[in-house]
């Protein structure tokens, strides 16, 4: 099995879930996480080698990395091996962008200035100011995690996702979270329970506006950058799909998704996900960004025996409170430290 990974985790595009699956891969054999000091790699300027804890030049090599940064490929080459598998997520720029409307309505100018979503999409001009701090939450989010330069035209955009795919193996899709997973399973020669894994991050199911059509087609055109991308990464991904074979990708999907279920049932309260409220053990309740969105988490069914528990702990814990584990493992110490 692959173990040197390097995950681009971008915002708002299900990563969190995909972190939780490294996390526990890593830590079940003893890799070592390239880790930030606090809980990104000096997000929103660009990854330097030098935010990563403990890292020296010619120090000793991390397996993995996978969390928040703006990629810089030249600088994560000087933390992780040369044989290292690199991929990210995507998702399509309409839904992320009512996702990111919601979730950072209290850090990006531009949508805080906006009375509604509806209101920032009929004059996205009027709230926006290109530069501002946190704006960058606010237009091609998915482009300015991937570190790509501006693009004014047509070619600049072909360029630079040409460029992409020569740094990327794989990119994952969102919506097709669960293919996403079974094609990165057999990228990386792991067994098929290593990528069984709760969905992290989310939002109750009906919490943002129900997106009409003229509404996702402003905000794909507002992310046009965003848009490219997508559906550039969109063909790519579906060109792999069919090389692995769409009965085998239906079947493994159907795997997967039993076993998703069986887990759930075995480990959780409630046998899914629950509000924050209703969650009495802080190492497994998800942070709460300010504003208004909600996210879940999980809780772990009493009388579990102690293997078991300790197991679908794993499963439920959250990037941050996992980041932790993972950085006293490393490092030892209590180091706990307080969110971004």
């Amino acid at each position: 099995p692959r173990t040197h990974l390097v995950f681009l985790k971008t915002h708002k595009t299900g990563g969190s879930s995909v972190v939780n699956l490294l996390h526990r891969f890593g830590e079940a054999r003893g890799l070592r996480f390239a880790l930030p000091h606090r809980y990104q790699f000096g997000y929103p300027s660009p990854f330097r080698a030098e935010r990563v804890k403990g890292y020296r030049p010619g120090g000793p090599p991390f397996d993995i990395i996978c969390h928040h940064m703006r990629f810089n490929l030249t600088e994560v080459q000087k933390v992780m091996p040369n044989d290292s598998f690199y991929f990210s997520i995507v998702r399509d720029p309409a839904t992320l962008g009512e996702s990111a409307f919601a979730y950072y309505r209290a850090v990006a100018p531009a949508f805080r200035r906006a009375p509604s979503l509806s209101a920032f999409l009929a004059a996205p001009g009027r709230f926006y100011e290109a530069g501002a701090r946190g704006n960058h939450y606010a237009r091609n989010l998915q482009w300015f995690d991937f570190g790509l330069p501006a693009a004014g035209d047509g070619a600049g955009v072909a360029a630079a996702l040409a460029g992409l795919e020569q740094a990327f193996a794989l990119v994952l899709l969102a919506e097709h979270f669960d293919e996403s997973l079974v094609l990165l399973r057999e990228a990386l020669c792991w067994p098929e329970e290593a990528v069984a894994a709760f969905a992290h991050n989310g939002r109750p199911a009906g919490d943002g506006p129900r997106l009409s059509p003229a509404q996702a087609a402003r905000l794909r055109a507002w992310n046009s950058l965003d848009w490219a991308l997508y559906a550039h990464l969109n063909r790519s991904f579906w060109r792999r799909a069919e090389a692995f074979g769409a009965a085998r990708l239906r079947e493994e999907v159907s795997r997967l998704r039993q076993r998703r279920t069986a887990l759930a049932r075995r480990c959780l309260r409630g046998g899914g996900p629950l509000p924050a409220r209703a969650i009495p053990d802080s190492r497994l309740r998800p942070f709460q960004p300010p504003g208004r969105a909600q996210i879940l988490g999980y809780a772990l069914r009493a009388g579990l025996p102690p293997a078991e528990r300790e197991r679908c702990a794993r499963l439920a814990t959250p990037e941050l409170q996992y980041k932790d584990i993972l950085d006293r493992r490393q490092f030892g110490g209590g180091n706990v430290s307080v969110p971004p």
